[in-house]
């Protein structure tokens, strides 16, 4: 059948369907910006001689990397390259948070145009500081940073402060090179 003859709402869709290709893809994926995301950290003074944080806490780490990448990827079209070329280079400079910059070079040598890291500063039980940086990868210059306290110590309490940090913080206004 032509699609002279379909009814209006079936040709517009055709329509769009048509268009897809030019609006996605790899048109997009070309267009997207790469960030190293690196895994997210704890400071925590309580745990002397490089113990690792308990597993909820660890837990809770992995929910604010898992959470920053699917935000970013969402909400600004940053895409997280794999870190796996440089576990070695991560290993040895963790914690990256202490680091005094070293995860921009590891991001250049991934291919990144973005450094992302995040680290959780813990005055309590149920106080948390959670910092997020994006640093360009070129330059080290940091391009956003924002910060959340969190008042508790749920799943649901650092999921929300991963998006209220992107939301109101690192997207709150256009990444330089972006309108």
């Amino acid at each position: 059948m032509s699609p002279r003859f379909l009814p209006a709402a079936r040709r517009s869709v055709l329509a769009a369907l048509t268009l897809l290709p030019t609006l996605g893809g790899p048109a997009l994926a070309e267009d997207a910006r790469k960030a190293a995301i690196f895994p997210a950290e704890m400071n925590d003074p309580s745990l002397a001689y490089g113990r690792k944080p308990l597993p909820a806490d660890q837990k809770r780490l992995a929910i604010v990397t898992d959470g920053l990448k699917a935000q970013l990827a969402e909400r600004a079209g940053i895409e997280s390259v794999d870190l796996g070329p440089q576990a070695e280079e991560i290993r040895k400079e963790s914690p990256l948070y202490k680091c005094n910059g070293c995860a921009v070079p590891i991001a250049k040598a991934l291919g990144a145009e973005l450094a992302v890291t995040a680290f959780a500063d813990k005055g309590a039980n149920q106080l948390f500081s959670l910092v997020v940086t994006i640093s360009e990868a070129e330059t080290g210059k940091v391009v956003r940073q924002g910060q959340a306290v969190i008042r508790a110590n749920t799943d649901d309490d650092w999921s929300h402060a991963v998006r209220w940090i992107v939301k109101n913080r690192l997207l709150a206004e256009p990444l330089p090179g972006r309108s």
